[in-house]
Formats: C-alpha cells, sequence, structure tokens
C-alpha cells in the first residue's frame, strides 16, 4: 500500500514531512536504527525539492510518496521542477569543495539509504532502505 502527501514548496512544511515519516515507520514498525536515516535522507531530498527544484515557489508543490517491497520501505519525493545533472555535483569531501555548500544533501542522501535512484531527469529521488 502506498501512502503519499502533497504540499506547496514553503520550508515551513519540513514538519509535517516529519510526521509522515513517523506515521510510515510506526506502520511499518520501523527500527529505531533504520529510521533516523530515512528521516534525514528523506528530509534532505524534500529541502533539495523545495529549494532547488521548485525555487522556493510556493504555487509548485512537492509530493512524498513511501510504500515497502522486497524487504525495503521505498520513499519518493518528486518536485516540478525540470531536473538537475545529478551525474556531475562536486564530492563535497574533497579539500576544493569543503566550504561549498553544494552537494551535500544529495552526499548524506546516497550515504543513509541503501540505494538512490534519480528519476524523470532528477526531479525525483527515489530511496530504498532496508528493513532486513
Amino acid at each position: 500500500m502506498k501512502t503519499s502527501l502533497a504540499f506547496d514548496s514553503d520550508i515551513a512544511k519540513i514538519s509535517s514531512v516529519e510526521k509522515f515519516i513517523d506515521s510510515v515507520c510506526f506502520e511499518y514498525k520501523i527500527s529505531e536504527d533504520v529510521y533516523g536515516n530515512i528521516l534525514i535522507a528523506t528530509i534532505e531530498a524534500v529541502k533539495n525539492a523545495i529549494e532547488f527544484g521548485n525555487n522556493n515557489d510556493k504555487s509548485k508543490s512537492v509530493a512524498v510518496t513511501a510504500y515497502t517491497a522486497d524487504n525495503s520501505l521505498v520513499i519518493s519525493v518528486k518536485d516540478s521542477g525540470k531536473g538537475f545533472d545529478y551525474d556531475n555535483l562536486p564530492d563535497p569531501t574533497l579539500p576544493e569543495n569543503i566550504e561549498k555548500l553544494s552537494g551535500r544533501g544529495v552526499f548524506l542522501i546516497k550515504n543513509l539509504s541503501d540505494k538512490t535512484e534519480f528519476l524523470d531527469n532528477g526531479s525525483r529521488i527515489k530511496m530504498t532502505f532496508n528493513l532486513v
């Protein structure tokens, strides 16, 4: 069963995303260990969708979907933007990029989820978290 949440691109809506993740994790009996990774990765994906995908335009929307498949929880975050070049982000761990602000969210997402996929030219991110 898929569970979804949609909202306008307002950073204040992050609290509703936190409640959504809490509800999903409670429903699927997600362990505390995995919960933290899911929450942080999803919040980062939503912040990126609002800020970069939708350029903080409150007339544009963000959709978050969650479902289980093959002993995993899948979270998808979709914005209304045109996407981005996800293959050419600077590595934030390299010395020349340490002080740059871009690329950190995607780096966190990739390291906290067990699988990360960029779809729809980068306007949708699909994060998979293993539950076993």
